[in-house]
């Protein structure tokens, strides 16, 4: 979006708009409250910096310079490690077109794990690893929600794939499950559910390989809501999460965070008015928010984004009910144009997105900021592209 290194402001107020705007505060809330979570359980922590894709973030994460991580593309990894981060996983499954990419990290000294879920795959691996003399560290994925992909948990390729990466010379590190299918949670209740599913199906797969004489000694599972709600995580080894770190409307219509939780907003600027029909305009579009409308499938459908005032406080029933590429449309939420505030052309708000991981993608920057102040801490780099 807009370079604002041009031109460095001190407080948001002096910030041409659209930006992206960090609370710094609710930010740190938010980690302390998954740490909180998750010291319950004997398991150790490896944070998905694909939500932040910043060092800074991935730092104050973990709450020291370095630490296992997950990424979700190799540029992330290439990113990461040029900055100090060694153990990764890449959980996203490899094809053969990125091999000579995982070849040239993993002899930069990254300690890179690699997934897969068949045996097509699992042979062209073993194949690559005897032609480059190298061991790959692997993990299975299982698919445990009927979300994505992975291996169905009882299916016969379990033990064909634990197989061949051990008979291959390849390191068979574990296996991995993401509950993707807890965004479409209805209540708590339910996603505890989820997460003793989850943890069900992984461990129960570790087993299988196990009783058949084939080593699997890490179990890895995660997904933010069942990461904060978990009941049961015996036998896992780790757990994964990401977006936790912001919180955004999606996972405040789950219960996972409050909407006075959410540590990102995107700064706009009101340019005009539609009064007869009760539209706000602004210069924040999809462009700046993303076109995620991931509430429009829960109870309260929250357009593009809630409205906030400068300083992050949320405006009652004022929401983004349409966005163009660079035009955002703000309304009350009753559809009423008498409801909806007279706010002044040059009138600066925040939106709060719907996901925070494809709002944030929109931009090459944070403005960190803290939660009772609009002065500019710093401003943290963010990366992009694949």
């Amino acid at each position: 979006m807009n370079d604002s290194t041009l031109h460095p402001a001190r407080r948001l107020a002096d910030l041409e708009t659209p930006a992206l705007v960090l609370d710094q505060d609710r930010m740190q809330q938010n980690i302390a409250r998954m740490r909180t979570s998750l010291a319950r359980f004997n398991v150790a922590f490896r944070p998905h910096v694909k939500t932040s894709k910043s060092i800074q973030v991935a730092r104050s994460t973990l709450g020291q310079v370095s630490g296992p991580i997950t990424v979700s593309t190799l540029k992330e990894a290439e990113y990461f490690a040029a900055n100090g981060f060694t153990d990764i996983l890449y959980a996203v499954g490899i094809v053969p077109g990125k091999f000579d990419h995982v070849i040239r990290l993993r002899r930069q000294g990254v300690r890179l794990t690699l997934i897969l879920d068949s045996l097509e795959m699992a042979q062209a691996l073993c194949d690559k690893g005897r032609q480059e003399n190298m061991c790959f560290d692997v993990m299975i994925e299982i698919d445990s929600d009927g979300h994505r992909s992975g291996v169905v948990p009882d299916s016969p390729e379990l033990l064909e794939i634990g197989r061949c990466l051990a008979t291959g010379g390849q390191h068979l590190a574990g296996v991995i499950t993401h509950a993707g299918n807890s965004y479409n949670c209805r209540s708590i209740p339910a996603i505890r559910q989820m997460a003793q599913q989850e943890r069900d199906a992984a461990v129960g797969c570790a087993e299988r390989l196990r009783a058949a004489g084939i080593v699997c000694p890490a179990v890895s599972i995660g997904s933010t809501p069942t990461a904060m709600f978990a009941d049961n995580l015996d036998g896992v080894s780790e757990v994964r999460a990401g977006v936790f770190v912001f919180g955004d409307l999606v996972m405040a219509g789950l219960g996972v965070c409050r909407q006075q939780d959410i540590a990102l907003s995107v700064l706009t600027t009101v340019i005009g008015h539609q009064k007869e029909k009760g539209w706000i305009i602004t210069d924040a579009g999809w462009m700046a928010m993303s076109r995620d409308r991931g509430t429009s499938r829960q109870p309260q459908d929250q357009g593009y984004g809630l409205v906030c005032d400068l300083g992050g406080e949320l405006l009652p029933d004022l929401l983004m009910v349409d966005a163009n590429q660079e035009h955002g449309v703000i309304a009350h939420r009753s559809g009423d144009p008498a409801q909806t505030p007279d706010l002044p052309i040059g009138a600066m708000l925040r939106i709060l997105p719907n996901h925070a991981c494809a709002t944030g993608a929109q931009h090459a920057r944070y403005h960190v900021v803290n939660r009772e102040s609009s002065d500019i801490l710093e401003v943290w780099e963010r990366f992009r592209g694949w």
